[in-house]
């Protein structure tokens, strides 16, 4: 039973993957069976009645009729679910409280319908696919949830992980660490911590799970033939996050713009948005499938773009009509986690955010890849010099400014290129077979053709 200092710590914590507020009893109380249903289906939670959506206790007065007609209606749940149901004082106000159990006989069905809990919300399932993958869920337990039986609060926590939790999430010294994750529903009804707690709060999570890491490579060129950069990240899921934002700002082009005078800090501007990569690692991170233990995240950086891939294709429970549209997590512990630290959105929006600002910088349109492996491409702005450099101790000083004025205008004509260039006919043809035999330059049609360049990369020791 909560007592008022746990409810306030609730309270103040906000609604989340366990947490659902009422600042009333809704006309149709079916709405609050609802959400009981859907705590049931996933790891328990708890239903406060007289707490408003800003966090403020405001009290209510629940009469003998309303009770039971709440009391009535979550017996109407299948099968039968006891959920404590009682009042609590606090500071002078009444707060109504429902603990809700994680059901041992899933699914939990209300008026022939199975409702779930996705971050801080609850979602009421509509298709097949959706009812599929809930069972599959159900039978193999969501990974996050399951126990990580090797782990222990003392050994493997790291108090630093939670202090950077708790401020990142607005909650500082809110509650005790007892209390928080007690909350937040981090241990597992066995005792034993949760594989999203040691993910999130772990001193050394690869231990547990090895794989869990992301994996860092640069290539030179368009294709995995060369690597030039190759890092693991490791750590807990966040600290993951800050380091291949790191990587990754080292490895684009990123220039500096003064926002005002005054000393103001200087803005960065990334030639891929920042934004994009943010909320593609942590919605990797957040969705991948962790019971694929023979693959990693993948952060791949090649001339002319960055793919970025997860294990597990689109959940099932989104349907590929509506990808972009919907949001559904594989491990709603830690979505719930990196949601209450807002670097989430539970509405499905991320997608096209994404796609909003690769248009809004003039970008090629992001790439999704949902099958298997979910993989989202993002194209690079072309920069010629930076290529163009790279061949100056492999071509002559005429070969290169044949290129350049290929590259400034692909329809130029022979006899144009030839006194740009100051070669005789036979010179430039020899000089644009050069070209033609490394793979730079072919002729598409005769008169009136257009000629294409390569934009490929010097071999390796050439």
């Amino acid at each position: 039973m909560l007592n008022p200092t746990h409810i306030k710590s609730i309270a103040a914590a906000g609604e989340g993957y366990n947490a659902e507020f009422k600042v009333s009893i809704p006309s149709n109380v079916k709405g609050i069976t609802e959400e009981v249903c859907a705590f049931a289906n996933a790891s328990g939670g708890v239903v406060l009645i007289g707490v408003d959506d800003a966090n403020n206790i405001k009290g209510i007065t629940i009469d003998n009729g309303k009770r039971s007609a709440i009391q009535n209606s979550i017996n109407e749940i299948s099968p039968s679910l006891k959920c404590e149901f009682y009042s609590v004082e606090v500071d002078g106000l009444n707060v109504a409280v429902i603990e809700v159990p994680s059901g041992q006989n899933k699914p939990y069905v209300l008026s022939g319908a199975i409702y779930v809990r996705q971050g801080p919300n609850s979602q009421k399932l509509t298709s097949v696919e959706e009812m599929r993958d809930f069972f599959q869920q159900s039978d193999k337990i969501y990974f996050d949830d399951a126990s990580c039986i090797d782990a222990s609060i003392g050994k493997d926590i790291s108090e630093e992980n939670i202090k950077t939790f708790r401020f990142e999430a607005g909650l500082v010294n809110a509650t005790s660490n007892e209390q928080l994750f007690t909350n937040l529903k981090l241990i597992a009804n066995d005792g034993h911590l949760k594989n999203g707690t040691v993910l999130f709060f772990g001193n050394n999570p690869e231990q547990f799970f090895e794989r869990a890491v992301i994996r860092c490579v640069v290539f030179d060129g368009i294709d995995k033939r060369y690597i030039i950069d190759d890092k693991v990240m490791s750590g807990t899921l966040y600290q993951q996050y800050l380091q291949s934002m790191i990587w990754l700002k080292s490895k684009l082009d990123v220039r500096y713009e003064i926002e005002s005078e005054g000393g103001n800090p200087r803005k960065e501007l990334w030639e891929i948005p920042e934004i994009a990569f943010k909320e593609i690692i942590i919605n990797s991170l957040a969705h991948r499938d962790y019971y694929d233990k023979g693959a990693r995240i993948t952060i791949e950086v090649f001339d002319d773009r960055v793919e970025i891939s997860n294990p597990g294709g689109l959940i099932s429970a989104v349907p590929r009509n509506e990808f972009g549209k919907r949001s559904a997590s594989r491990n709603p512990l830690i979505f719930g986690l990196f949601e209450r630290m807002r670097l989430v959105e539970q509405i499905g929006s991320g997608i096209t955010r994404i796609r909003d600002v690769m248009k809004d910088e003039g970008l090629t349109a992001p790439e999704f890849s949902i099958d298997g492996m979910f993989t989202v491409t993002l194209r690079r702005p072309f920069d010629f010099e930076k290529w163009v450099n790279k061949w100056v101790n492999n071509l002559s000083e005429k070969q290169i400014l044949i290129i350049t004025e290929i590259h400034n205008n692909i329809s130029i004509k022979k006899s144009n290129l030839q006194q740009l260039v100051g070669f005789s006919a036979t010179a430039l043809d020899n000089n644009i077979e050069v070209l033609k035999d490394k793979g730079l330059l072919e002729r598409e049609g005769t008169k009136g053709g257009v000629w294409i360049l390569h934009y490929i990369n010097p071999k390796v020791g050439e």
